[in-house]
């Protein structure tokens, strides 16, 4: 378990907007009246930079952004069985098809290749609620997954095979509820969860098994899966449940139910895994934001990170000033339920809110062209 480290103060952002960034309300869609837990923009495909894909209740919907401020309906998956999914990813197959992966409370993780409209594959392993799904940047055929089940398992999409499970002696101890890899280091990735630790881990001792995942011709449950039972890193910055992480070059972005994200930087020590120091250097603000699984976005640059909260407001940070520095807070009279996840487009310039409601929310940067007659209308 690494140390904090002491004697270094972090800076806290003010919540005084600059507005050196201005969204507006361009459109919002009701799903229904079940709750929405994950919106995500396809980032790993520049053909699909403008579509994005919801999950909430059973069923999973994908939806193209028009120029005009528009949502245009692409394809809707209802799953058969009672389920009720809390996360989706966007993942590509080795010949290109788009495909979204998503799971939730049954445990299974659906592929569905939307070219076709079909499920390209079933993963099943799990032994409780998959909480997120997470697409590796380089080789868009690995997924991550993280479980109730107190693991985190990586698999070939394309293959339907599960290569490694990291779980055991110096695993999570509760629910792991974030997950992601590394911008640059295809090998290291990031989880957290209910137990309050955030966990990095690495690949690189296990990566053939990675790469005969991609030619393995029998049955991929006879693939010799592998268990990884000791991360190389592992702390607790947070008092509480940690239900959201992501990498910020090399260091990491994280959430607690603390009205706050932190931003900190993971110091490891050679040959001594486990160990090291943490070093907390940025605080963002986020009100009325203690309720778990609320989940934070960023553009693909890390310009910017949105979040929501209880109140249906989002809250967006310029990531590249120090101090922290609120750019805007997004409200609108008509959004009062929890903001579960935002999805913020390759570019900072649009964010699509997914609320506890049903509602689907679209905010455009001024500087888009926008629809004003969407605006009236949500007024």
């Amino acid at each position: 378990m690494s140390k904090i480290a002491l004697g270094n103060e972090s800076l806290v952002g003010s919540l005084t907007p600059s507005n050196k960034k201005s969204y507006k309300l361009t459109n919002r869609i009701q799903e229904g009246k079940i709750p929405l837990y994950s919106v995500v923009f396809n980032s790993i495909d520049a053909r699909f930079f403008n579509c994005f894909v919801s999950a909430g209740g059973n069923g999973i919907n994908l939806y193209n952004c028009l120029e005009d401020g528009g949502i245009s309906s692409l394809h809707s998956y209802t799953d058969e069985d009672e389920e009720s999914f809390y996360t989706v990813s966007w993942a590509c197959g080795v010949e290109g098809n788009p495909f979204v992966a998503a799971g939730g409370v049954k445990g299974i993780i659906r592929v569905l290749n939307v070219n076709d409209k079909i499920i390209h594959k079933t993963l099943v392993g799990h032994g409780d609620s998959v909480n997120e799904i997470k697409t590796h940047h380089m080789k868009p055929q690995l997924v991550l997954s993280t479980s109730k089940d107190e693991s985190v398992r990586l698999w070939n999409v394309e293959t339907g095979i599960c290569i490694l499970i990291f779980a055991g002696t110096a695993g999570h101890r509760y629910e792991v509820v974030s997950v992601d890899f590394h911008p640059h280091d295809e090998h290291r990735f990031v989880s957290c969860g209910m137990d309050t630790t955030i966990k990095i881990w690495s690949m690189k001792e296990f990566w053939t098994y990675v790469e005969k995942s991609f030619t393995w011709k029998d049955d991929p449950s006879k693939f010799p899966t592998k268990f990884v039972q000791f991360p190389v890193f592992t702390t607790s910055v947070h008092t509480n449940y940690v239900d959201c992480n992501r990498w910020f070059g090399d260091f990491i972005l994280s959430k607690s139910v603390e009205n706050e994200i932190l931003l900190w930087e993971p110091q490891l020590i050679d040959n001594s895994p486990g160990e090291g120091t943490s070093d907390v250097l940025l605080r963002y603000p986020i009100p009325n934001c203690n309720l778990w699984f609320i989940k934070f976005s960023c553009d693909l640059s890390l310009n910017y990170l949105s979040i929501g909260n209880q109140k249906g407001k989002i809250y967006v940070w310029d990531l590249k000033s120090c101090p922290p520095v609120l750019v805007t807070v997004l409200s609108h009279s008509l959004s009062k339920s929890v903001i579960r996840q935002t999805a913020m487009s390759t570019n900072g310039n649009t964010i699509i809110a997914a609320s506890e409601d049903g509602t689907i929310w679209r905010w455009d940067a001024v500087t888009k062209v926008a629809s004003e007659s969407s605006q009236e209308l949500m007024d």
